[in-house]
């Protein structure tokens, strides 16, 4: 226990799914979180129950970085972690190359991408004057693996991956003693993941029973992953037991880019 004690960490998409359990997580060794969500009563709820802070926040929206990062530095008197985990993963239009929709490209772009430079941009000034800490920025399998059916998430997903890179580069670059990594989670069963499912079973016609057992047959480790998976490589990440280790992606996958 204790692993992260005392260090302020803020975590977007906080009250619900993944976030929910990186909060959950985290709250367990010791962190004091703040939970950001665009959801107001799931982030509240979560915050009562963990002792967090709930700010709302749009991580599309710069003006909404700008008060949420003064809001924390104004309670909490720095920042130590940022995990970037608010994404969007499913378009109302087609998803493959040939019925993309630019509005669905750019609205997910908007979360996934512009969220994480944003969250980069704002919180590094302020985890620089607290002394250092960590970033962790969630990315996806799909930023590896080929992901035809979901053109636009995978390619918003991509940009993350390398955008980490870039900015783990320009910090320590800048002696800031700020570390910078992605996590790249495979099947996990949330939400967004059974929307991805019921989407695939729908535009190939298989239905949905087929449409996940497809993807688990990818899994060399038969099995969907739990969200306390992810909850426990982001605890690391943001833990001083990865103190020297940045720009790098750890993928949590059950083995899937094994055969990609």
């Amino acid at each position: 226990m204790g692993r992260v004690n005392g260090k302020r960490i803020l975590v977007t998409g906080g009250g619900s799914g993944l976030g929910a359990a990186f909060v959950t997580r985290l709250a367990e060794e010791g962190a004091r979180l703040f939970i950001a969500d665009i959801d107001m009563s799931s982030g509240e709820a979560l915050a009562r129950a963990t002792g967090g802070t709930f700010l709302p926040l749009d991580v599309s929206d710069e003006d909404a970085w700008v008060s949420a990062i003064a809001t924390v530095e104004r309670d909490a008197g720095g920042l130590d972690g940022l995990v970037n985990n608010a994404g969007l993963a499913s378009s109302k239009g087609g998803e493959d190359i040939e019925t993309i929709d630019l509005t669905d490209l750019h609205r997910i772009f908007a979360v996934n991408v512009d969220g994480t430079i944003l969250g980069c941009k704002h919180a590094i000034p302020l985890m620089s004057r607290s002394g250092g800490g960590s970033i962790v920025n969630l990315s996806s399998i799909a930023a590896l693996i080929p992901a035809a059916f979901v053109v636009s998430y995978g390619a918003s997903k991509a940009t993350v991956a390398h955008l980490t890179r870039s900015i783990a580069m320009h910090c320590a670059g800048k002696g800031q003693a700020i570390r910078c990594n992605s996590v790249h989670p495979g099947q996990v069963r949330t939400a967004m993941m059974e929307s991805i499912i019921a989407r695939m079973g729908q535009d190939t016609n298989m239905g949905q029973a087929k449409a996940e057992q497809t993807f688990l047959d990818q899994i060399p480790l038969r099995k969907f992953q739990e969200a306390i998976d992810i909850a426990n490589a982001v605890l690391f990440l943001l833990s001083d037991e990865a103190r020297f280790i940045t720009g790098t992606q750890l993928i949590v996958d059950g083995g899937m880019t094994l055969s990609n």
